[in-house]
């Protein structure tokens, strides 16, 4: 039977059959929202398997992280939204005898290659847009299936870690993001609608959900939450309910209509770009058995969840809600949510507060141990537009790590991808040239460099941006 994408139909049959032929099984998986829903989806499938396994997560997935996996002493490892750029080094362990790898990832494969690797890149198709870390693990668990076993529910998960990893082209799920979408439909797990794109249409009362939209800034109602709630008050609407603002789900269409008609007024008013206003509307996914009004029932909001209990090392808290636990996993992961909005108010605000240097192709920031490392990439992406900060050239922010090391994160846009930028070569090269190691995608990356040797990291870095661009 043929998969969602017919492209890696082999690699997968491929992997499966590894897996199946093991005793038990090592699952190692990145920690922020794609990684955790490639968990699992991974996980889930093995379960209905039949083949035992245990689950690690790595923050990081470097030389001493493997040689840990390798020593849990298990025969088969499987690694789900990374190993595909460490496989240099993994392969010295397969060659080793230390463990047989299998691998479901979509990032940029190092030189070397192994038997079991199912990553869309080696066919042909981006795995920066078009198939997720969790969507290589959905195919690889549709793969899995034997006559008594239909793993297509685990769709919306899959599209849960598309969306947290940033694939949304332009609101939008496209490639073969959009086949897992179609088969997520079909199987009820998964809506696939047009409404306004802002985020938090579930949960934030309708004024926080204008005032904090950083989709489309809006002069007025934008970051202000005062002109956020006159633009309400204006509308004629009864949008409280015992005193209450109510929220964007709580609207009927009809409600729906006169606040967007308006938004869109407005902005045409205040001067914002048509492309912009064109973004007010976009494609949404729904999770329909999730209630109505809570983070799970939208991708994104459930995407940001996952990466709440990530970023502060409670990854099992996230494994635990994508496998169903609604009660302790489920408030534990919103204590965390709270704590990592706060954090990231924080967070932008110091970057508003201390400004952005401008280099001749990029611009950065160095927030020290001001802004959290697991963070710093989220913040550097927020900051993107805000007052002194060029929404039109590259941004890289670097955060303590350590007393050996700093983190870097870096975060383009779709229009400069589009122009050429590919911010996981720029990574990948700039930390190698000062002794580190990095990766990621073209619209968002990451690397780790040596302390002390953040401004020569810049230089190469604006340097390759440059030839990128130029």
């Amino acid at each position: 039977m043929a998969g969602p994408v017919p492209a890696l139909d082999d690699r997968a049959t491929a992997c499966a059959g590894r897996l199946q032929a093991a005793d038990s099984v090592l699952l190692a998986s990145h920690i922020d929202a794609d990684g955790l829903t490639s968990a699992a989806v991974a996980a889930t499938a093995l379960e209905r398997a039949g083949i035992p396994f245990e689950t690690v997560f790595k923050k990081q997935l470097d030389a001493a992280e493997i040689a840990s996996i390798a020593a849990r002493e298990y025969d088969t490892v499987l690694f789900t939204d990374f190993g595909s750029g460490q496989l240099d080094v993994i392969t010295e362990h397969e060659a080793a005898g230390d463990f047989t790898p299998v691998i479901a990832d979509h990032h940029q494969p190092a030189e070397s290659d192994t038997e079991f690797h199912l990553n869309p890149l080696l066919e042909g198709i981006d795995g920066a847009s078009e198939l997720s870390g969790a969507g290589a693990s959905y195919v690889l668990a549709r793969a899995l299936e034997d006559d008594s076993v239909d793993n297509r529910d685990l769709a919306a998960l899959a599209i849960v870690g598309a969306v947290g990893d940033m694939q949304a082209v332009g609101g939008e799920l496209v490639g073969t993001n959009e086949r897992i979408v179609e088969e997520g439909v079909a199987a009820g797990v998964v809506e696939e609608g047009t409404d306004l794109s802002l985020y938090g249409k579930q949960t934030r009362p309708l004024p926080k959900l204008l005032e904090y939209a950083s989709e489309v800034g809006i002069p007025g109602i934008s970051n202000d939450q005062a002109g956020s709630i006159k633009f309400l008050d204006d509308l004629g609407l009864d949008l409280k309910e015992n005193g209450e603002w109510r929220r964007w789900v709580d609207l009927t269409a009809d409600e729906r209509q006169t606040v967007a008609s308006a938004l869109v007024q407005k902005a045409v008013k205040r001067g914002v770009p048509a492309d912009k206003i064109d973004g007010l509307v976009g494609t949404t996914y729904t999770l329909p058995a999730e209630p109505e009004g809570t983070e799970l029932r939208d991708a994104s909001e459930f995407s940001t969840l996952l990466n709440a209990t990530a970023r502060y090392e409670r990854a099992d808290v996230g494994l635990a809600v994508c496998l169903g636990d609604r009660d302790d996993g489920l408030q534990r992961a919103r204590r965390l949510l709270q704590n990592h909005r706060r954090n990231l108010s924080e967070g932008l605000e110091w970057v508003k507060e201390q400004g952005v240097t401008r280099e001749e192709h990029l611009q950065w920031f160095d927030a020290g141990e001001a802004i959290r490392e697991t963070i710093v990439g989220i913040v550097a992406g927020m900051a993107v537009g805000v007052d002194g900060v060029d929404p039109d050239v590259p941004i890289i922010a670097f955060a303590r790590k350590n007393d050996e090391e700093t983190k870097v994160s870096a975060r383009g846009t779709g229009r400069l991808v589009g122009k050429g930028l590919d911010l996981s070569v720029v990574m990948g090269e700039a930390s190698a040239a000062v002794g580190g190691g990095g990766g990621g995608h073209n619209v968002a990356a990451g690397a780790t460099v040596p302390a002390g040797r953040e401004q020569e990291f810049i230089e190469h870095a604006d340097r390759l941006v440059g030839e990128q661009l130029g």
